[in-house]
């Protein structure tokens, strides 16, 4: 009789258990914006190699809403957030560079989230970092073929040895780039229009 209501009150216990144990939760499960995706932005200072460290806060804005499937994930006027993460000087031959990594968006409410991506360019992620122009140019004689067999000789500049000096790198307020995403972005928050 005691086997009876012992195993009648662990019953008895596990059912209110488990149905006090699931509170109501909402239908909404995070989303994973895979990497690679890329987020049109415009830049809201002027940032360069030159005035620009590594502490100063770099602003942008989305210009585009952002969709995953039928869902708003970055919605437009989203605001991300970065800095300057690596800085070449000029040097001769190669003009200035930087790496710009976008660490968090805000929503325009206020909701910030964390993320890991990077402002993309032809480049890949290096801002700058062109050949320079060469300083001088050389004159070299340049012979070809003419009529019945008679060489004509021509004047060409052509680039000499050394090139001229680099110019630091500056990116425009209002430029319109690109966020590549290194890594996915989990979205736990929406908001409704």
């Amino acid at each position: 009789m005691k086997k009876l209501l012992t195993i009648l009150f662990i019953i008895f216990i596990g059912i209110f258990q488990t149905a006090s144990a699931d509170p109501e939760l909402r239908d909404y499960d995070g989303i994973e914006v895979p990497a690679g995706t890329f987020i049109q932005v415009i830049s809201m200072q002027e940032f360069s190699t030159l005035n620009s460290d590594e502490k100063t806060p770099l602003k942008f804005v989305a210009t585009n809403d952002t969709y995953l499937f039928e869902t708003n994930v970055i919605p437009k006027g989203t605001m991300f957030i970065g800095k300057i993460e690596k800085k070449n000087e000029p040097i001769i031959g190669t003009n200035a560079s930087m790496v710009v990594r976008i660490t968090k968006m805000r929503y325009e409410d206020g909701y910030e989230n964390p993320l890991y991506g990077y402002i993309y360019t032809n480049n890949g992620c290096l801002i700058g970092g062109e050949m320079t122009a060469p300083a001088t140019y050389d004159k070299i004689p340049h012979y070809h073929k003419g009529i019945c067999r008679h060489y004509v000789g021509v004047l060409r500049w052509v680039p000499g040895p050394t090139r001229a000096m680099g110019e630091h790198t500056c990116v425009a307020s209002g430029a319109q780039l690109l966020i590549l995403l290194k890594g996915p972005a989990y979205i736990t928050h929406s908001i409704n229009e």
